[in-house]
């Protein structure tokens, strides 16, 4: 082994990264990203994973990098060795357990995310301030709205990091940003500023909410939250916490901070001085104003919420996170409910698909975990639930167990149902479920949508929130929402032709019925 180079030098884009050997493990759009700065920062770079897409493969040969495919369950190869590298810097997708991290840990090579790397080399055009952004949910729809309140106010402003677009992409735009908004996933979180020279210093920073998710990954829930808590570390300005999760103010309380870092609070309540909140359908600021403890600054109301999508009372709150966020950089007032009236949710949140025979439809496929799921059941009364996939080692019982006075049935997917049929029969035995078999994907959701339609009556939702990831039936949530809404919209309109033709309705769901509702109502012991 090669004598090691100083990485802590290492901390700007300026500095000489020459020759420097870098592993780069992953080829997504993420490893794409960080191989393609390290051979524009002049390093030598081998790229490896157990695939990457043809399109990836070809361009890292024309970048000048190289490439090795190493299954997940094997060892580190001898071509590992023989580039003998000097740092290794790992895509998220990457489990701390693996067999590669675990031979980079024995030969003590500093491992690297490429948040890190980005932020080490954030000045090649301009240093844009960063807000990070992270929590189970709603991470999304907070980072764009931030986004798009900057954007309204004049701010040269993007969506960055766990979002889709790596931020080591935006950091290399040639006309470079002002505020780039990041979003933070946990696995992102596990290997944040874990080195001298690295250390993300944000002006702003939020863990929205914290509930059990990625507990596979992460080992323990202990470690998820500790790894979610990095994200205050270092913040300059504010640390925005949620008013109504405690463990997002002792995230606070306990984080490093830099002097003069102010912890603000966002609520859906009356807000004290510090705080975000609403009075009387009014979104109002008593942070960031010199006379907070006698007003406050308004800024949107909750019609402006309606019209955006965001008035379920989670949405509501990662609009507060947001505003709390744009008004540390100074953002003023009427800005953030400009970028709030510009705003749209994007697809898969809550997102209504249609409304036939009396019945709303809503595609929520982004409620990937338990608590996603609480949240969008808890905006609507009488449901018939859609559930089911990868439940990533998170108990789902006491989800249930709250879900079961609003259901008026249960459509079960994904492929993980054993647990599921046994939270139901224990903790909501009086609740239909109906399975869905169906061995091909293209099969899974119009099955669901006639089994659901067979258990709505008039005034319910049929609510797409799987509590789940999606990777055991389909490409990932979008691909299932997309599903899910195509196979909606087919059934309606079977239902409306069949009506014009006088038909009647159409109860061949293609399932398996669990408690099987007498004409007219669901089944109740």
């Amino acid at each position: 082994m090669s004598a090691q180079r100083d990485l802590a030098a290492l901390t700007s884009w300026h500095a000489d990264w020459r020759g420097l050997r870098v592993l780069v493990l992953g080829l997504g759009v993420t490893g794409f990203s960080v191989a393609d700065t390290l051979v524009e920062l002049g390093a030598e770079v081998l790229v490896s994973g157990a695939s990457g897409s043809p399109e990836h493969v070809d361009l890292l040969a024309v970048i000048g990098a190289r490439w090795l495919a190493v299954a997940d369950d094997a060892g580190a190869p001898p071509a590992f060795a023989d580039f003998d590298p000097e740092l290794v810097v790992v895509s998220p997708g990457y489990p701390p357990r693996h067999p590669l991290l675990r031979w980079a840990e024995e030969r003590s090579l500093p491992v690297w995310g490429d948040i890190e790397l980005a932020w080490r080399v954030r000045d090649k055009v301009r240093a844009a301030e960063w807000l990070c952004v992270t929590g189970t949910n709603g991470k999304t729809t907070t980072t764009e709205l931030a986004a798009t309140m900057l954007v309204a106010g004049g701010v040269r402003a993007a969506p960055v990091g766990n979002i889709g677009v790596p931020v080591l992409d935006a950091v290399r735009d040639p006309e470079g940003f002002d505020v780039l908004v990041v979003e933070l996933s946990s696995h992102q979180l596990h290997w944040f500023a874990r080195s001298q020279g690295g250390e993300v210093a944000p002006l702003a920073s939020v863990c929205l909410n914290l509930a059990d998710d990625h507990l596979a990954w992460h080992g323990s829930a202990d470690a998820y939250r500790d790894a979610k808590a990095k994200v205050y570390r270092n913040t300059r300005v504010a640390c925005v916490y949620n008013l109504a999760d405690g463990a997002t103010e002792r995230m606070v309380e306990e984080a490093e901070v830099q002097e003069g870092a102010r912890a603000v609070g966002f609520g859906l309540g009356i807000p004290s001085p510090s705080d975000l909140g609403i009075v009387d359908g009014v979104l109002v600021d008593r942070a960031f104003l010199d006379d907070r403890r006698s007003t406050a600054l308004e800024l949107g109301t909750v019609d402006d919420l309606v019209v955006a999508g965001l008035a379920s009372p989670h949405m509501a709150q990662n609009a507060l996170a947001a505003a709390a966020l744009v008004r540390a950089v100074g953002l003023p007032p009427a800005a953030v409910r400009e970028g709030i009236r510009a705003f749209r949710v994007a697809p898969h949140r809550t997102e209504r698909v249609a409304e036939a025979e009396g019945i709303v439809w809503i595609d929520d496929s982004k409620a990937t975990n338990a608590e996603a799921a609480r949240a969008s059941l808890a905006a609507f009364e009488s449901v018939v639930w859609m559930l089911g996939g990868q439940f990533k080692g998170v108990d789902v019982a006491p989800l249930i167990a709250a879900a079961g006075p609003r259901l008026r049935g249960a459509v079960l997917i994904g492929r993980e149902r054993a647990a599921l049929l046994d939270a139901f029969a224990r903790h909501a035995p009086g609740v239909p479920v109906v399975e869905v078999h169906a061995p091909e994907t293209e099969q899974v959701m119009p099955a669901a949508v006639r089994a659901a339609a067979a258990l709505a009556r008039v005034g319910d939702t049929v609510l797409l929130a799987p509590a789940a990831a999606s990777f055991d039936q389909f490409a990932d949530y979008a691909d299932r929402g997309r599903r899910f809404a195509d196979a909606v919209r087919e059934y309606a309109e079977r239902r409306t032709t069949s009506h014009a033709e006088g038909g009647a309705r159409d109860d061949d769901t293609g399932a398996a019925p669990h408690d099987d509702p007498p004409d007219g109502a669901p089944a109740r012991p």
